[in-house]
């Protein structure tokens, strides 16, 4: 082997065992009990350290180019390394262009080249007019595409409406295609006051399960795959549940803040904590983990969507809705989750696996044989408090700064090469790679 892996804990598709990990030509391969593979070289973990496949985040704002000053793929994709992220999808928006045809993909291809610490991807954009955009950009080897049904935040993102949507699911089912979906519906949602109080009722639990259950109606009529982003109201698992059992092709995630924060917790000036769809009650927060744990939400990624610093400022009417946490969602899933008795294979499948299979990425996500050779060190035991400072995302604004975490990242390894952050060492994905 060129190298290997030895820890007395490593997370495989089995589960957690001691083992070693082979690795030749930047993957796995072989899987063994511990002390059976040789190498050039060998790398042994600390009794508190175990082995993770490395993360696949395929929720990410990274806004380059055209927004760069809000962050950039230099920052963003060292950011994740030192998150245990090895391969991030970046969404269509806030870049200019948007990605919603095949030259605006390849402006923003050109603005990743050689600046990435991890493996990159990319979502396609859903606006309206461009169907015809939708299945070129499909063979130019985006991993799906992105609507919104409310106003995105940016008007060069406009949202589709009922007609509009289920024409680009038809258009999407020709080539099984996979739509992501902000789901709030436009008619559910009032302005809001200045207060966080006044945001949360501005942006009430119906505005959700409204548009959810409209995008479970349009996958019915279409058979198109469909993907419920960043859901926040646990009240909307029973419609999930129902659609599921009815044969409906859905899937769910949800993202750390939704786990980690609660309305309760949060001050009237905290702008830092607004996103849409925004943070609920304690009880919701415990109703999202319900739905983890019972495969109701399938993933669990960041929707990080930094900004700079000055238009997190003002009040929750005004304040851009977005939350950076790229670098911490491990740690923050990992904090909430072993309060509640899931071992890392959850966090594991949740934060990897599942986001894999997702986009269909069937080299990354899992310690195995064939796979990427990306590796995630994670100290479980080990804590810190969050500092801002050290975070590595170009602006340093972030709700959890301050806040005890458990669990530090010590080691990323992406292709058998450890990610240092000197030297941007990640490639440009496309759908179909294996």
């Amino acid at each position: 082997m060129d190298l290997v892996f030895r820890a007395s804990r490593v997370i495989t598709p089995q589960g957690e065992r001691a083992a070693d990990v082979g690795v030749r030509d930047g993957r796995i391969a072989a899987v063994t009990g511990p002390d059976e593979l040789s190498g050039d070289r060998v790398v042994e973990l600390a009794d508190d350290e175990v082995l993770l496949p490395g993360l696949v985040d395929t929720h990410v704002h990274v806004n380059d180019p055209g927004r760069s000053d809000w962050e950039g793929f230099p920052t963003a994709t060292r950011a994740a390394a030192a998150g245990g992220v090895t391969t991030i999808v970046d969404m269509p928006l806030n870049s200019l262009p948007p990605t919603t045809s095949v030259a605006a993909l390849e402006v923003k291809r050109e603005a990743a080249e050689g600046n990435a610490h991890v493996d990159v991807g990319f979502w396609g954009g859903i606006v309206p007019g461009n169907a015809a955009d939708l299945v070129p950009l499909h063979e130019a080897g985006v991993f799906g595409f992105k609507c919104f049904l409310i106003h995105s935040g940016v008007d060069e993102f406009p949202h589709v409406e009922d007609d509009e949507l289920r024409a680009a699911l038809r258009e999407l089912r020709t080539v099984d295609a996979l739509a992501i979906v902000h789901a709030e519906h436009p008619g559910h949602v009032t302005e809001s006051g200045p207060g966080y109080r006044d945001f949360l009722a501005s942006r009430p639990h119906h505005a959700e399960g409204q548009a959810i259950s409209g995008l479970l109606a349009a996958a019915r009529e279409t058979d198109a795959r469909v993907h419920v982003l960043h859901l926040s109201s646990g009240e909307a698992l029973p419609a999930l549940r129902e659609a599921r059992a009815s044969g409906l092709r859905v899937t769910a995630e949800t993202c750390p803040h939704y786990l980690t924060f609660v309305a309760e917790e949060i001050g009237d000036r905290a702008t830092h904590f607004k996103c849409c769809p925004p943070i609920r009650d304690a009880a919701n927060r415990e109703l999202l983990w319900r739905g983890l744990a019972d495969g109701l939400v399938d993933l669990v990624v960041s929707d990080h969507s930094p900004c700079t610093p000055e238009l997190k400022e003002g009040d929750f009417a005004t304040a851009w809705g977005g939350i950076a946490s790229l670098q911490l969602g491990l740690p923050a899933v990992w904090t909430q989750a072993r309060q509640r008795g899931h071992a890392l294979t959850d966090v594991v499948r949740w934060m990897a696996t599942a986001p894999a299979d997702l986009v269909g990425l069937t080299r990354k996500g899992a310690i195995a044989p064939g796979r990427d050779a990306d590796f995630a060190v994670f100290a479980p035991d080990d804590a810190f408090v969050v500092d801002r400072a050290k975070l590595h995302h170009r602006n340093p604004v972030t709700p959890y700064h301050g806040r005890p975490l458990a669990g530090v990242v010590r080691q990323t390894w992406l292709r058998g090469n450890r990610i240092t952050g000197d030297r941007p060492t990640g490639r440009l994905l496309s759908r179909g790679d294996a």
